[in-house]
């Protein structure tokens, strides 16, 4: 019996591994992901699920963004890619610094001339939170002309308080001071009881007169400041509480107009904007904060016993309501990623964060070095050419990550270090000839040199060029624009130019160098008080290179306007730079058949001298019957204009991704020349 008990466990033993061997092993997933949404990039390690969770939550804080600003279309004018990690190791690693030690906030944000970054650590729960505050500022950044500081911040402050899930969103509560943020508030200092909130932080002290909060200089570099200004940002968020909950943000837009464009007193324009005086409005928002504290203070207690507060819906309380963009109603996709990409990803982040700079170059030069797979199999099979592509053309030296090479010679550009940078550009281009990014940087590259040299653009052809390309590829992206304007201003095609900058502006307001390059182009088409109006704005910029650039232009169009010649005229010519030749020109066409395309785009039909004119109203209809032209009725007060697009499928479009022959009764700004066969030829139209 016993020889026959264990004979019977061992048989079990054997069968029950057999099925267990033999239930199929669940499909491994790829350790790194590239997750795409509408309008973000995310590259994780956790996982399609939480990949698709962080798309899905930074797109919906987005629309509550569009929201609050009341805009149908927000624009994201350089691209956006969220890094989300799923441990704290790899996000300590990368981490900003403070005294020596990684951040200890779940999140961080990294702007940049050509690209964003944001950086999260997964293993904490709803880390995006932690940046929502510095994502609300880039939205307004690319979203909203330029205000003072006390907008900003209370806007972004207020931001900060979301919360969202897959059905609810709720904003309008205490954002809360975290840990991080309160020490740089607090300028570091140690205090008995730090305040826990803004709302303690309000209750606690005498408030700032509102015409001294509205016309406090600030700089975001005053955060490490101590209790004065940690009362600034306390008293922001309580301005923008009231005016959002009392539905005052046109009011504040007329406000923003009288000051900032007709320089009215604030005093002054405060009574005109909100039918109230200085003293009036302070004391409109203090009633407002002291009816509120008690239902802030339930919420937040509420919060922290996981249990809701009764009534939460009123004017001026927290806002509850179904969230605008669900899992279901948009479609995100996710493919494998590189271990290669990946690594130089992390090393793009790195370098970017000064204490961690010498790491990510080591990591990206080593990436840059060492031979791939790919490049394996493009020396075993060189003789195949692949379409679009010339083998026999391409370096044989090219090797190592692509993204690695695009990534140093940004580097390079970014530190002067132009001949370094042109050839990591051409590195990049024999290994991914169909890479964006690199007709962008080498755009870019040509036009440092040409300002480092104080010459000329070379390869203007070519340059612009590129940039269509860019913007086929990318169409939010301001700099490519500006730089297109530039370029066309530099070849002599003024409203060409001018057009393009006008894009570009309308994609990042707060851009600076943008009007002034728009400044340059009045200057040359000789509209010298549109110059004056602009250049006068700048002078009172607080960036010192803004400054000294727009004292030089005046001096110089005002030399040019009084005497009739360009100031220098006469003198002797400036260095012109050796050709800088493009790395995909091995890919298209010969560069004479490039130029004479260009050029005849440029000189299609004689230069159209009206003036243009700017126009508020209604869009009535469309009329498309003469395709590809159209005729759109638009009224404004007691006129109808109708105005003909000659081609709208190429009309320079604002605040809508495509045309549409079926629009009726729409608020519209349009900007039209007077006259030809209609009461006007647009030249853009912008849906608001």
């Amino acid at each position: 019996m016993a020889r026959s008990h264990a004979i019977s466990l061992c048989l079990v033993s054997a069968l029950w591994t057999l099925f267990l061997y033999s239930i199929p092993a669940p499909a491994a997933e790829p350790p790194w992901l590239e997750v795409h949404s509408a309008h973000f990039t995310v590259i994780t390690d956790a996982g399609e699920k939480k990949g698709r969770e962080v798309a899905l939550r930074f797109e919906q804080m987005r629309s509550v963004f569009a929201t609050l600003l009341t805009k149908e279309r927000l624009n994201q004018s350089v691209p956006l890619t969220i890094l989300a990690f799923k441990n704290d190791k790899s996000y300590y690693q990368v981490a900003p610094l403070r005294q020596g030690q990684p951040i200890d906030v779940p999140g961080f944000f990294l702007p940049g001339e050509d690209q964003d970054f944001i950086v999260l650590n997964l293993f904490e729960e709803e880390s995006w939170r932690a940046v929502a505050h510095d994502f609300a500022g880039m939205l307004l950044n690319y979203n909203y002309p330029p205000a003072q500081g006390w907008f900003d911040e209370g806007l972004a402050e207020y931001f900060s308080s979301i919360r969202v899930d897959n059905k609810q969103v709720e904003i309008g509560s205490d954002p809360e001071l975290r840990p991080s943020v309160t020490e740089n508030l607090l300028g570091n200092q140690q205090e008995t009881h730090p305040p826990k909130s803004l709302t303690e932080l309000l209750g606690a002290q005498v408030w700032l007169p509102l015409p001294d909060l509205f016309t406090m200089k600030h700089d975001p570099s005053t955060r490490n400041q101590a209790s004065h200004h940690t009362l600034y940002y306390a008293e922001s968020w309580i301005v923008m509480h009231y005016l959002l909950h009392q539905q005052k943000l046109p009011e504040t837009g007329a406000y923003f107009d009288l000051v900032l464009n007709q320089h009215v007193p604030v005093e002054e324009a405060i009574q005109k904007a909100y039918g109230m005086s200085s003293a009036q409005l302070e004391q409109a928002v203090k009633d407002y904060f002291h009816a509120q504290t008690a239902l802030l203070t339930a919420v937040d207690a509420a919060r922290q016993t996981a249990a809701s507060p009764a009534n939460a819906t009123g004017p001026g309380q927290t806002y509850r309501f179904p969230v605008p963009v669900g899992p279901d109603d948009m479609a995100i996709t996710s493919k494998p990623l590189p271990e290669a990409d990946e690594r130089a990803l992390y090393a793009e982040v790195a370098i970017r964060i000064p204490e961690r700079r010498d790491v990510g170059l080591q990591e990206l030069h080593a990436l840059a070095a060492a031979p791939t797979a790919a490049d394996k199999k493009f020396e075993s099979k060189k003789e195949e050419k692949r379409p679009g592509e010339d083998p026999d053309l391409l370096p044989t030296n090219a090797i190592g990550s692509p993204l690695a090479h695009r990534i140093l010679a940004w580097d390079h550009i970014q530190h002067g270090e132009f001949e370094e940078a042109s050839t990591e550009l051409a590195d990049a281009a024999a290994l991914n000839q169909r890479d964006m990014w690199l007709r962008y940087y080498l755009s870019v590259l040509k036009y440092r040199i040409a300002q480092s040299k104080h010459a000329d653009i070379q390869g203007l052809p070519n340059m612009m060029l590129d940039l269509r390309a860019v913007l086929e590829w990318y169409p939010e992206m301001a700099g490519a624009y500006d730089l297109l304007a530039v370029a066309r201003n530099e070849g002599g095609s003024t409203p060409a130019a001018m057009q393009a900058e006008h894009a570009a502006i309308n994609l990042s307001p707060r851009d600076e160098l943008y009007t002034y390059h728009l400044a340059q182009i009045y200057v040359a088409s000789k509209k010298w008080e549109a110059a004056q109006i602009l250049l006068d704005r700048l002078k009172a910029s607080s960036n010192p290179q803004i400054v000294a650039l727009a004292r030089e232009l005046l001096e110089r169009s005002g030399a040019e306007r009084k005497y009739g010649i360009p100031l220098g005229a006469g003198t002797l010519p400036q260095a012109k730079l050796a050709p800088q030749k493009s790395p995909f020109d091995v890919l298209e066409e010969d560069a004479a058949k490039r130029d004479a395309a260009e050029k005849a785009a440029q000189s299609a039909g004689p230069e159209d001298r009206r003036a243009t004119k700017f126009l508020k109203g209604r869009l009535v209809a469309v009329d498309c019957s003469q395709a590809p032209a159209a005729i759109l009725t638009v009224t404004a007060e007691s006129a109808t204009l109708k105005l003909r697009a000659a081609d709208y499928k190429s009309l320079l479009l604002i605040g809508a991704d495509d045309f549409s022959c079926a629009w009726r009764d729409r608020q519209v700004t349009v900007n039209y020349k007077p006259g030809g066969s209609t009461n006007g030829d647009l030249v853009s139209l912008e849906m608001r």
